[in-house]
């Protein structure tokens, strides 16, 4: 029987992941399935859904928005980064019939910008540009590469202090960034129409790599806006995303795909 494997999101239909799994598929050189599963929001209608899919026969899923605190909440045993992110992307069944949750976001970003950009993080100023959930889904990930500091901005101030306790790393409001860092994150959700964070053009003017967390067709506004503002290099988040999907493939399959030319496939996808 094929192995069969899933993401589950509201909404879904846009959802790469059956595409890039094809992909990583086809570098094993196996056969798998892999489908979207639309859930009603609700903790109840997402629980009904994983438990039926792998009572079905199910090997694995991942979850995208809205339901990564729901899977969280769902299932009996965690990894270290999915009680760091306080969220869960990635269902692996096991042997005694219950569910571990793992979070692999942080992974696939760290994934993207050391093997796919060639970035080397260790002893880098990195800022995290929000303070929401996928900010808080990378900096586990971010600080095992031994960056020199990590520090997380976020328009309101309260909740990146909040954020930044838990991880023992620096907060400041937008308006008090005033230095250069070498990479610059942009975990806001901004991009998505077009808006750019209300930090200074000034703290891209040391920036090696100004990167957004959100992908498009064309260079997001924020991607744009580091540019014309002297950062050296801009990126989007599809490599992320690729990254993410690929750590939860390993966990799967115990294969480890190569992310690079599953990038260049569904970028050439989009821009088709």
């Amino acid at each position: 029987m094929t192995p069969r494997y899933t993401v589950f999101g509201n909404p879904v239909a846009h959802s790469k992941s059956p595409q890039i799994h094809q992909c990583f598929a086809a570098q094993e050189g196996a056969q798998i399935e892999y489908m979207r599963t639309f859930a009603e929001n609700t903790a109840q209608d997402f629980g009904d859904g994983v438990r039926a899919f792998f009572a079905q026969g199910g090997r694995g899923a991942n979850v995208t928005l809205p339901f990564k605190g729901f899977a969280y909440d769902l299932v009996q045993a965690h990894t270290e980064r999915a009680r760091a992110a306080g969220a869960v992307n990635t269902l692996i069944p096991q042997a005694d019939g219950t569910l571990l949750g793992d979070n692999t976001d942080g992974e696939g970003l760290v994934r993207d910008l050391c093997q796919h950009l060639q970035f080397n993080l260790h002893n880098k100023n990195i800022l995290l540009l929000g303070a929401g959930g996928a900010t808080r889904g990378v900096v586990l990930p971010l600080a095992a590469c031994n960056p020199a500091s990590i520090t997380i901005a976020n328009r309101t101030h309260d909740k990146a202090i909040e954020l930044a306790q838990l991880f023992d790393i620096a907060a400041l409001p937008f308006h008090q960034l005033n230095q250069s860092y070498d990479i610059i994150i942009n975990a806001t959700s901004g991009s998505i129409d077009d808006s750019i964070p209300d930090v200074s053009p000034d703290i891209f003017a040391g920036c090696s790599l100004a990167y957004d967390m959100f992908y498009a067709n064309q260079p997001t506004a924020f991607m744009q806006f580091a540019a014309q503002h002297d950062a050296q290099q801009t990126s989007d988040g599809l490599g992320m995303l690729v990254g993410q999907a690929a750590a939860s493939y390993q966990q799967w399959r115990q294969f480890t795909p190569e992310i690079a030319p599953v990038i260049a496939q569904i970028r050439a996808e989009m821009t088709a």
